[in-house]
Formats: C-alpha cells, structure tokens, sequence
C-alpha cells in the first residue's frame, strides 16, 4: 500500500501540472526538490504566472516524509485508538499532494486540493484529504456544479460520504473570528481508515476518484469565466479576499500546522499563501452590491447540491 500510494501521488502531480500548463496556456512550472534531514522530502511545483495566463500562483507540492512521530500527533493517535502505547506510535509515514491555485482574474476562484496518506503500521494507517473552491464573487451556478460533481464522486463510494464530507467542509473551512466561511466548501475528511464495512483499497478508490476529479471540475469553471472583464473595486476585492484566505491557512490549517510541527519545508508550506493580499479596515460593502451578495453566502450548511 504505501508503495502504491506513493507511486500514484507522484504520477497524480504529474498530470494536473499538465493539465494546468496547458489550461493556463503561457507559464510552467518550476520544480524544487528538497531533503527532510529527519527522513524522507519531496518536490515543490510553483508557478509564477505572467500576462496572457490565467495563473497569478500556483503550487502543486508532493511530498514523502517519515521519521519519529511528533508529541500532537501522538495524542491524537491515542484518542482516536487508546489501547496503543507510547511504543506503538514510533516512526510514521505521510506523503500526500497539496495544490492551491490563485489566479489573476477576481472571476476566477481560489482552489484548493490535498490528498495524502499516513501510516505507522499495519493496524494505524489512513487516507485524508478535501477539495474546495474559495470564489472572489459567488457564482451560484458554478457553486451548484462543483458540488454536484463532488456528490456523484462520493456516490459511487458511499451514499453517507457527501453530506458527512460537506459538513466536515463547511466546519473546518470556517473562519471563526470572521463568522463567515473561507469560499463555498466542499468536502473534507480525515482518518479513514479500514472498517468491518470498507477497507483501506476502497478507501484508496475514494481518494483517487477525489484527486482525478480536480482537473475536470476546476477546468470548466476557469474556462468559463476567465474572459469575463473586471474593474479595478473587483481587484481591490480579490486582494481583500486573499486576506480572508491567509488568516484562514496561518491560523486554523492543520496541514500548515502539520508541516511546520514535523519540519518540513516552510517554503513549500507557505506557497499557499497568495501572492498579494490586503487588509482594509473594517470594509462595508455597498449595500446591494456583487460584494454584499458573496459575503451572504459565505455560510455553512447551504445545499448546493
């Protein structure tokens, strides 16, 4: 299994910096590859577009790591199993691909994928992961469509997967000072392990199915509203937005948390952040307006499927 994994998440890389060099038609990707001194490391793709592309940043990471496992994680392993003994939680392994995507235009959204797997031995091994869509403004029919495809994603698997993944999406992706979501969610899931019911080879399914999903779903909507024209207010709103998106990932992201706990590469951590941002304070948005409208439907547990 972890050898499978490993070999699909560098062959899955592969394919959506591919597919987004060619949709965004002018820049490509640079890679970096880097060493973890406490075992294990990986390469860092990011993408620092230029006029004529659709790609302001991107990064798609895939990274390998293993070593003794760190005292948070420890605990978390003896709540979730709590027969295991300090003994029992020694060395871990986690590899995964993470990707975010900020691109220039403020009609175009933010997205966000992770898809990853940890394992310690035989009985402590599992898949993680998500994908979600943080729009500049709100399209409903865009929203509606993502989640679609999610659903009928997580149909196939099990019919209790979307709605308990779309929950866990609005919960985590919920900036809590802010009272408000990070964009309109998707799903989110973490420790499936093997069960009675389902075993870690249809776990795997699941993630693969999540992973291959990317291209095919963010495809359509960047192609779809990428030509649309802007104002310079829609681009003060973007890097308003970006702001959202960086309190969000430097202060509730267990992914950068987990990263920068274990040691990995700040670098590659952080190329989710975008590459401009703003502050402005307290901001109204004109009453009525496409700005007022997003922040109302940045809420959890709307049913856009």
């Amino acid at each position: 299994m972890k050898q499978e994994v490993t070999d699909w998440l560098m062959q899955l890389q592969d394919s959506i910096c591919m597919a987004l060099e060619e949709l965004d038609g002018v820049s490509r990707f640079k890679e970096d590859n880097w060493i973890r001194k406490e075992g294990g490391g990986g390469r860092s793709r990011i993408l620092e577009g230029t006029a004529g592309g659709f790609i302001e940043k991107g990064g798609v990471n895939f990274s390998a790591v293993h070593g003794p496992t760190p005292a948070f994680l420890r605990k978390e392993i003896r709540e979730l199993k709590p027969d295991v003994s300090d003994e029992g939680t020694g060395e871990f392994f986690a590899a995964g691909v993470s990707l975010v995507i900020h691109p220039f235009s403020p009609r175009v959204p933010i997205i966000h994928m992770n898809v990853r797997y940890f394992r310690i031995h035989e009985e402590i091994q599992w898949f993680g992961g998500g994908i979600d869509l943080t729009p500049i403004y709100v399209v409903e029919e865009d929203a509606r469509n993502f989640h679609g495809q999610l659903k009928q994603v997580c149909d196939r698997h099990h019919p209790d997967y979307y709605p308990r993944f779309k929950k866990w999406a609005d919960d985590y992706f919920y900036i809590r000072h802010r009272d408000e979501t990070r964009g309109v969610g998707g799903i989110f899931f973490d420790k499936l392990e093997a069960s009675p019911q389902i075993s870690l080879d249809e776990r795997f399914a699941f993630l693969k199915d999540v992973g291959e999903l990317f291209v095919p779903a963010y495809s359509r909507i960047v192609n779809k509203n990428r030509a649309l024209p802007f104002t310079a207010e829609n681009k003060e709103w973007q890097l308003m937005r970006r702001g959202r998106y960086a309190e969000f990932n430097l202060v509730y992201d267990r992914g950068t948390r987990f990263g920068l706990e274990t040691g990995g590469r700040t670098e590659s951590i952080l190329m989710s952040l975008p590459p401009l941002a703003q502050w402005t304070y307290n901001y109204q948005p004109p009453e009525n307006s496409e700005e007022e409208k997003t922040l109302q439907l940045l809420k959890k547990g709307l049913d856009w499927a």
